[in-house]
Parts: C-alpha cells; sequence; structure tokens
C-alpha cells in the first residue's frame, strides 16, 4: 500500500513541477523580476521558494540534510527564498537561469531519492510536525499541493504583466 500512496505521491509532484514549467515558458528575464504595486512578490522569488521547500519537504524532512547537498542547492538559497522572507529586487543575486538551475536540480534530486524510501520510514511521524501533517509521507503529499499555491500566483503575476492565460 505504501508504495501505492509513493507512486502517488510522486506523481502528484511531477505533475506539480510540469505545472510550473509551464507557466514559465517563454517568459523574458525582466518578467522573473517584475512586481506588480504594491511591490510583494515575483517570479524569481516564487520559483526559487518552490526549490527551496521541495528539499525541505522532500529531503530534510525526510533524511535531513546531507554534506553533498551543497552541490544542487546553495545553503544561501534559504535566506533569500525561505517563508517570509522579501522578494528582493535582485533576487538575493541570482539569475532567473540560476534559480531556475536549481528549482531543476531539486526535482531530479528529489525524484532520484523518492525510490529509496521505505514503508516504515514514511509512516514515521515527525519530531517536528507541520500544520498540515505530521509524518513524511505527509510531508511528500503537501509538496506537490505546495507547489501548486505558488503555481498559482505566478500565473497571477503572469496576467497582471499581460501574458494570455495558459488555462
Amino acid at each position: 500500500m505504501a508504495k501505492l500512496r509513493l507512486e502517488i505521491a510522486r506523481q502528484q509532484i511531477e505533475f506539480s513541477h510540469r505545472y510550473t514549467l509551464s507557466l514559465l515558458e517563454g517568459l523574458q528575464d525582466a518578467d522573473w523580476l517584475w512586481q506588480p504595486e504594491p511591490k510583494v512578490t515575483h517570479i524569481a522569488w516564487q520559483v526559487g521558494h518552490i526549490a527551496m521547500a521541495q528539499y525541505g519537504l522532500t529531503m530534510i524532512r525526510i533524511r535531513g540534510k546531507e554534506p553533498d547537498d551543497e552541490q544542487f542547492i546553495p545553503s544561501t538559497f534559504f535566506k533569500v527564498f525561505k517563508k517570509g522572507s522579501a522578494p528582493s529586487v535582485g533576487a538575493g543575486g541570482y539569475s532567473p537561469q540560476e534559480i531556475l538551475a536549481v528549482y531543476q536540480a531539486v526535482h531530479v534530486k528529489t525524484l532520484d531519492e523518492l525510490g529509496r524510501y521505505t514503508d516504515e520510514e514514511l509512516d514515521v511521524k515527525l519530531p517536528e510536525p507541520h500544520a498540515v501533517f505530521d509524518t513524511k509521507m505527509g510531508s511528500l503529499y503537501f509538496c506537490s499541493t505546495h507547489e501548486m499555491l505558488h503555481a498559482g500566483q505566478i500565473g497571477l503575476l503572469r496576467r497582471l504583466m499581460g501574458h494570455a492565460p495558459l488555462r
């Protein structure tokens, strides 16, 4: 049963990733940093935040941090894109290409690691439960929901910039 649950989580994570990528297609670098008035967010922050959160939800909460993680997500990403951080005009010094590369690398690493988890590991209660879930499996399920929430914000930003709706 847990392998089926894990497959559902994987499919949801892949779907939300593809959906977000579809929203990013055709955007110019300036679009990534554009902010509506009042200045509250931009696409660069949304994508960086999704990458940082996916890492946290699918790796840190499941297996903890590992020394090699810095190879695909810089530690500075957390300061710039964590919950409650303010989207800066320059996206914390990261270019849209760098943010997208981290977003893609975290996703690839997530999919690579999903098959390594056991039923027992995923049903473990977290030492620090989240408001929405309290197990490692719950963390995996929430990952796609969290991304779709931010994909909605990306879609709204696109519309506010004058881009045609995709759906």
